[in-house]
């Protein structure tokens, strides 16, 4: 939001420096974003003179250029050499001297001495849009007869100069959205600093009065939860034109486009006192009536830049007897608005339930000066002033008269909140002792009225425009900005107590994790929790366990996320289409689900909350390089890293059960596993059709781990320090025919059944398939045996009766052949 230090500046008597005052506003809770100088016309015109052409002769080398002398009212004539083809002898020119800047569309351009085809030019001879005083470029700009040489430009153009304040407004001050919200806050602190009263200047409106009452258009409000109060009335006989130059200039320097006066005067307004109004032209509203309503689901509602809206049934709408004429507090309807051919303005000024337009403006993407005040909570008790402010601006910027009195629809009567302060409280929780006096001063100056006091027990009633203040410490915080939170002492001794940190802790393994896999690789990245509803209408996810969101940004972002993988494809195809083809990926994020409320249960009992570490693989394991061929990554790939997951938690892979998923619309195929009983999580390739929906041709490999249950599971296996073996250890190996189901896993259980002393690991290093070799049905395994004792050197013998003993072991239980 930005405000002008001079508009500002008509509203409270004060002289400090825009510096300070900028201190002052972000002390006070108006954080001051940027602090910057505006002009009316950018440079200022610093450097640029009027001028009299004494001389005009075409140039001897060009022929569309001329040579010219002319009088800037310095001690000489200036040569300037001029290519407009209306420069003549006689004519007040404006001229850029040498040294100066213009600002053009097409960027800053320094004026120097130059030659210019052989010939000395000293200056220019400017054009409007070289200026920046317009857009016509068809020639020269000629000044006319009577005005003075050498007269600066901008004294003769009228050029402000203003600073301006970008207020980085937080949600609960729309208070402090406009120049008047801005000043009751400046006036409140300089009524603390300087112990006298500082009043806001408000705009005289006692001067108000209706030329007649020719021209009434009755209201009425079939919804008044809707519409809090609508007060209007209308003018006749005004001239719609461009606006006079002081209100245009006021409206550029807050960074708003003059559009014609009317409706330059209602953002005016809005911009002063922060109440949004709109006008119609009287000769729209068909059957001289207008009716607050919603209607009906599926209108087509089309707005001011011939967008067609479809709409809901809940949108608020201003409407004739026939047709919505304007979105209630968004954004107004084609050929409803004021025109150069309007004469007849129907005025509004309304408050609206906040809820109602917010659904509006997010369901619909309209995003307004409007919306933004009125979505946060408009004042109800300044709809009539502003609209008298309006009309006698209107009056005196298009003429016309006033033809019909304020017409106010206020269905039922908005009362000032009440709060209950006790000043003992209100001390403690600042931490300073405050004088009652200056608790009760602070009070008055932000306009809260001291309802009721005995003792240290008050009653204020807040005022309506400060819809955010609703309880005690609300208040508290009102007098703290304005008390100062730089006059509140910092103690010389501070008090604190130690809090037992949760154990295991979540966050500190999260970034012992974090670390391990950016170390290995991976690139972390973070989603939105909230995502695409659509996604989980299909790949076997369940629709009705989506958390749905009441109020969607757009149906893009309808629900919470049942799976981290929806948002890493999104990431993957993004990063694939800027060529970035392999990829490691995590993300620990929170996933979410929906169940039926259990027997006996609560609402909130349906609702699921859990965090999962997501893993994801794809492209290649390494850049392309000269040195080593390419290879895709593959599910082994993935399993390192889960595997290294759970190992730095102190599980060992042969504590863990992996079980093979069966048909799956997610996973192509895919191993779950297990500690226990307990389910750790899942990995595997996702399916073809998953990856095509994303458009991705490269095999995306996909784990998540139950990061809630995994913590709990640290420490359940003891890590210790063993010192390295002085023994050698040996190795033997077993080439085995099994069937195809026998997993290596089973193989590794029965291995360290038969033999637990000396037996310290059993690998496969090659499997081998052939159905005209083996068997349809089998496969051949070569697996690893590592032997080693602690305290000795194990013999020949005792290896080979342990391999006899783990042969027969295969036969019996597996059906294995030793090949």
């Amino acid at each position: 939001m930005l405000i002008s230090y001079s508009w500002l500046k008509n509203y409270v008597d004060t002289d400090m420096s825009p510096e300070a005052l900028s201190q002052l506003l972000t002390d006070s809770g108006l954080e001051v974003e940027s602090l910057e100088q505006y002009e009316s016309v950018k440079g200022g015109l610093q450097g640029v003179v009027t001028g009299k052409v004494v001389t005009c002769e075409p140039h001897p080398n060009a022929d569309k250029l001329s040579l010219t002398t002319v009088d800037v009212g310095g001690d000489r004539e200036l040569p300037i050499v001029c290519g407009a083809p209306n420069v003549a002898a006689g004519q007040k020119v404006v001229v850029a001297l040498p040294g100066s800047t213009l600002y053009t569309a097409q960027g800053a351009f320094p004026i120097k001495k130059a030659k210019i085809r052989g010939e000395v030019s000293e200056g220019m001879i400017c054009a409007e849009d070289e200026l920046g005083l317009g857009d016509s470029h068809e020639g020269i700009m000629v000044l006319p007869k009577g005005t003075p040489v050498g007269m600066p430009a901008a004294e003769f153009f009228q050029v402000t100069s203003d600073w301006v304040y970008e207020i980085g407004l937080t949600p609960n001050r729309i208070d402090g959205a406009s120049h008047i919200g801005a000043a009751r806050d400046v006036a409140a602190v300089l009524s603390h600093q300087n112990q006298q009263k500082h009043s806001v200047l408000w705009p005289d409106v006692s001067g108000f009065k209706a030329d007649n009452d020719d021209l009434l258009i009755p209201v009425t409000i079939e919804d008044p939860k809707a519409c809090l109060r609508y007060s209007s009335l209308t003018l006749s006989g005004v001239t719609v034109r461009e606006s006079p130059q002081w209100l245009k200039d006021k409206l550029m320097a807050v960074g708003q486009k003059p559009i014609n006066n009317v409706v330059d005067i209602t953002n005016f307004v809005l911009q002063e006192m922060g109440q949004p109004l709109h006008a119609f032209d009287v000769d729209a509203i068909t059957g001289n009536k207008v009716v607050v309503r919603k209607s009906p689901a599926g209108t087509v509602f089309e707005t001011l830049d011939a967008e067609k809206l479809e709409l809901t049934g809940d949108d608020l709408m201003i409407c004739n007897v026939e047709d919505p004429m304007c979105m209630a507090g968004i954004y107004g309807g084609i050929g409803s608005g004021v025109a150069e051919k309007t004469t007849r303005v129907f005025l509004e000024s309304a408050c609206f339930d906040p809820v109602t337009i917010r659904k509006s403006s997010k369901h619909h993407g309209l995003k307004t000066e409007a919306s933004f005040r009125f979505e946060r909570g408009a004042d109800p008790e300044i709809t009539i002033y502003a609209l008298k402010r309006a009309a006698m601006l209107i009056k005196e910027v298009a003429g016309g008269e006033i033809t019909s009195d304020v017409q106010d629809v206020y269905p039922e009567g908005i009362l000032p909140v009440e709060i209950d302060l006790n000043q003992d409280r209100v001390c403690a929780l600042i931490g300073k002792d405050i004088p009652a006096s200056a608790i009760k001063h602070i009070l008055e100056s932000l306009d809260f009225r001291i309802v009721h006091e005995a003792g240290q027990e008050m009653r204020v009633a807040v005022p309506t425009y400060r819809v955010d203040v609703t309880r005690e410490a609300d208040v508290v915080e009102e007098l703290l900005r304005i008390y100062g939170y730089n006059n509140v002492d910092v103690p010389g001794k501070m008090a604190t107590s130690l809090v037992a940190s949760p154990s295991p802790d979540k966050e500190a393994w999260q970034n012992i994790i974090a670390d391990m896999l950016s170390a290995r690789g991976f690139h972390e990245i973070m989603n939105n929790s909230l995502t695409k509803g659509a996604y989980y209408e299909s790949f076997g996810f369940e629709p009705a366990r989506s958390v749905p969101i009441v109020n969607p940004l757009s149906q893009d972002l309808n629900v919470m996320r049942q799976s981290l993988v929806f948002g890493a494809l999104e990431v993957i195809a993004y990063n694939k289409n800027r060529k970035v083809q392999h990829m490691r990926l995590y993300e620990f994020g929170k996933i979410y689900g929906k169940d039926p409320v259990p027997p006996g249960g609560k609402a909130h009992d349906a609702y699921q909350e859990r965090l999962a570490l997501g893993l994801f693989l794809t492209g290649n394991r390494q850049e392309e390089s000269w040195y080593e061929e390419e290879q895709p990554v593959g599910f082994f790939d993935l399993k390192n890293a889960v595997v290294a997951v759970f190992r730095r938690f102190g599980l060992k892979e042969a504590d863990l059960q992996l079980k093979e998923i069966g048909d799956q619309p997610r996973f192509a195929y895919g191993i779950d596993i297990y500690h226990g009983k307990l389910y750790l999580g899942r990995m595997g390739l996702l399916t073809r059709e998953m990856a095509k929906a994303f458009e991705l041709e490269d095999d995306v490999f996909y784990g998540v781990i139950e990061w809630d249950v995994l913590v709990t599971q640290q420490g359940v296996s003891e890590v210790t320090y063993e010192e390295v073996p002085r023994f050698p250890a040996m190795r033997r190996d077993f080439a085995l025919l099994l069937d195809k189901e026998v997993p290596f896993a089973e193989l590794q259980r029965l291995a360290f059944a038969a033999e637990k002393n000396i037996l310290q690991e059993v690998s496969l290093f090659d499997v081998f398939e052939d159905p005209k070799k083996l068997g349809e049905d089998k496969k051949s395994y070569a697996v690893r045996f590592i032997f080693q004792h602690p305290d000795r050197t194990l013999k020949d013998k005792e290896v080979d009766k342990v391999m006899e003993k783990l042969a027969r072991t295969y036969e019996k239980q597996l059906g294995a052949a030793i090949r």
